[in-house]
């Protein structure tokens, strides 16, 4: 008699994917993967932005002929808490009687000085030159209106636009504090052909 023995087969038998779950995790993390960009890339920007340079428009006439109105410039927000703001410096500050507006000014008279404005000419009175010293200054072609005499206390400047008939500015308005300045103007962006770096000028008499 013969006797039949039935092998079971024990190879393992392959369970068929789950492709909804396979699609549902791996949009998970490809949506994860997006945000976590994303949010860095707006993390920097907001940085940038905010903490480092920002962005403004020209608006008027006042910093004629070396800033025109519409020009696109950034604005360094950086520089100014590793030193002090310098005599030439272009700056973008809030509006002392307004603050919801911004200006574009050239630093002419730094803290401790006294300022006179005069027949066209800006005289500046500190330690160096305590009798006086006349501003050779560059960047200006037309005359310096008006007649103010100033003497600047600790974190307040004197500011004046380059196209001195056509500027509100320190001979009217005053100081400017410290704490209202946005920061130093480096570049001029747009139009493209006015691209530029802007430099501090130096002056003749080292003032």
């Amino acid at each position: 008699m013969h006797s039949e023995v039935s092998a079971s087969d024990h190879s393992a038998q392959k369970k068929p994917r789950n492709l909804f779950l396979v699609v549902f995790v791996g949009t998970v993390v490809f949506i994860y993967d997006v945000f976590k960009t994303v949010t860095t890339v707006l993390g920097v920007a907001f940085l940038i932005r905010f903490f480092l340079i920002q962005p403004f428009y020209v608006s008027g006439q006042s910093m004629e002929p070396n800033f025109e109105n519409n020009q696109y410039i950034i604005v360094d927000q950086v520089s100014y808490r590793f030193h002090a703001p310098r005599r030439g410096d272009v700056i973008v500050f809030k509006y002392p009687q307004n603050i919801a507006f911004s200006f574009i000014k050239r630093i002419v008279g730094l803290p401790g000085e006294t300022v006179y404005v005069h027949e066209g000419i800006v005289t500046i009175y500190n330690q160096a030159n305590p009798s006086g010293i006349k501003l050779d200054e560059p960047y200006i072609k037309v005359y310096t209106s008006g007649e103010v005499k100033t003497t600047l206390g600790k974190d307040e400047f004197f500011v004046l636009g380059d196209n001195r008939p056509n500027s509100s500015d320190s001979r009217i308005w005053g100081k400017l504090p410290r704490y209202l300045m946005v920061g130093k103007v480096w570049v001029v962006l747009y139009p493209f052909e006015d691209f530029k770096t802007i430099r501090t000028p130096s002056y003749a008499n080292n003032l």
